[in-house]
């Protein structure tokens, strides 16, 4: 069975899928009228073309990539020379090699169609991160969206109806047509004629769309789901049968029936025609009905599904909290029998540390910048206390500090190194931080030193919670690893931070 970490690791191969897709496409278009050697035809195209495309493959093949190791500026400065520099000139090359013996223009289309691929695909993906979060955008849903669609179309065509009105290009031997005309003076003498046309059509298409409604919210997913598909086709032949001859009889009393010379609808609102048109709508409407339904099954589970992780995350985060204050606890202790003169300013960075977890502990995300003076804090905090020699290094390369990241996942690891290495050492210990981070990936490793007899005691129920925190924040975007050598402890995180 197909992991679900492995099917989503293939997404990333997405966008090159996809243009070869449009690859194939613009192949088949050219050999589809081809009579002899058609495979050969089909193949020498895909050649050709391939070339053509060779920037585009590449940079889509190795996208999510460039995206996790370039920094946002690289990245674009390495799409604009595929798109903009590379694929010119490699469908000029293609002309002058005149391979397959295309026509120029199938490589200049074939060129530009990728290009407003891309651009499609940016937008989508903007769509997606942005626009479809957006609280008003997601309550219109699909029905709403089909109400919106259908009342643009009737105002459409009301103002081509309305703009052609006395054109004699759409006169046809006593009755007219529509025609493709926006005219905005013609609209503004005649708005009356317009609001009448509208409404006519508006209610035309609202017909059809009370058809669509019965069928998505009463028929598919009540009879059909818990009755069964005979019932439903039988309660569907039932609920046509009452319902076209009225909706018939209202669309033919409709001015605009015989507005144009002649009836739209047939005059007998029990002619089969009229049934006919009906059953189409609904039929036709049934996969765009089932996948309305299944959206909304699949949003309830989602939901479930995120109710039910945040509840596992607050529980974490209560486990969490505790075990550090435990152990900043026993640091003060330790301060106190000491009679050091550093316990009251250990206690004001004690109160620091407290006031972090506790409140930006809670925060969906904080500043990377916010989480290294924490953890800078606490390390201070460590070393005031410790009676033996600590060896600490911190390097940090961080192009941009003020990217989101979930507070307190560094400094468990920091803990757990202080706790199983540092503390039971009895000399010199060491410990050895290294960050490094762009705008989309983080990667944190932490060095200590350890008694090799306490192997098996190393990994707390800080590092379990961690690695729960983990699956529900980052899932399959996340790695964490361990390793013992010698006496050397090491752990890595890295996180895919967009």
């Amino acid at each position: 069975m197909l992991s679900t970490k492995n099917f989503s690791y293939n997404y990333k191969y997405q966008d090159f899928f996809i243009f070869i897709g449009l690859l194939l496409w613009i192949a088949i278009f050219n050999t589809y009228s081809v009579t002899t050697n058609i495979w050969r035809t089909y193949a020498s195209c895909i050649l050709a073309l391939g070339f053509c495309l060779l920037p585009v493959l590449i940079f889509s093949f190795l996208k999510t990539r460039l995206k996790n190791v370039l920094s946002r500026n690289r990245y674009v400065a390495h799409w604009c020379t595929c798109f903009f520099i590379l694929l010119p000139l490699f469908t000029d090359i293609a002309f002058y090699l005149q391979i397959a013996k295309l026509d120029n223009a199938v490589f200049i289309s074939t060129a530009l169609a990728a290009v407003a691929l891309e651009i499609m695909l940016i937008a989508n993906q903007y769509y997606q991160k942005k626009v479809q979060h957006i609280k008003w955008i997601k309550k219109i849903g699909l029905e709403n969206a089909v109400l919106i669609t259908i009342i643009l179309l009737a105002a459409t065509i009301s103002v081509m109806a309305v703009s052609s009105l006395d054109n004699p290009i759409y006169q046809r031997k006593g009755f007219r047509l529509v025609g493709f005309e926006f005219n905005i003076k013609m609209l503004l003498f005649n708005f009356g004629t317009f609001l009448g046309f509208f409404s006519q059509f508006l209610i035309m298409y609202l017909c059809g769309y009370l058809l669509f409604l019965i069928n998505s919210c009463l028929l598919v997913s009540k009879i059909l789901k818990e009755k069964g598909l005979f019932i439903y086709l039988l309660t569907l032949s039932a609920t046509i049968a009452v319902l076209y001859p009225l909706l018939a009889q209202l669309l033919i009393s409709l001015p605009i029936n015989t507005v144009f010379g002649r009836s739209i609808f047939v005059p007998n609102p029990f002619e089969l025609e009229n049934a006919f048109g009906a059953f189409a709508i609904m039929l036709i409407s049934l996969p765009v009905v089932l996948a309305l339904q299944w959206g909304k099954q699949n949003n309830r589970i989602l939901s479930l599904e995120k109710e039910k992780s945040q509840t596992e995350l607050d529980l974490l985060k209560q486990q969490l909290n505790p075990h550090f204050f435990f152990n900043t606890l026993n640091n003060l202790y330790a301060l106190s029998l000491q009679k050091s003169d550093k316990t009251p300013e250990s206690i004001l960075q004690l109160s620091e540390l407290m006031r972090y977890t506790i409140y930006k502990g809670q925060e969906k995300t904080v500043k990377l910048s916010q989480e290294l003076n924490y953890i800078d804090d606490y390390i201070q905090l460590q070393q005031i206390r410790l009676q033996k020699t600590l060896h600490f290094e911190f390097d940090k390369q961080v192009k941009n500090d003020q990217v989101d990241i979930a507070p307190l996942l560094l400094i468990v690891l920091i803990e757990n190194a202080f706790k199983h290495g540092i503390e039971p050492a009895d000399d010199t210990a060491s410990l050895k931080l290294s960050l490094i981070s762009n705008d989309t990936t983080l990667i944190f490793s932490c060095e200590n030193s350890f008694d090799p007899e306490e192997v098996n005691g190393i990994k707390g129920i800080g590092i379990d919670n961690l690695r729960k925190r983990l699956e529900l924040l980052y899932p399959n975007r996340y790695t964490l690893e361990m390793t013992a050598i010698a006496n050397i402890f090491r752990a890595e995180l890295k996180l895919q931070l967009t």
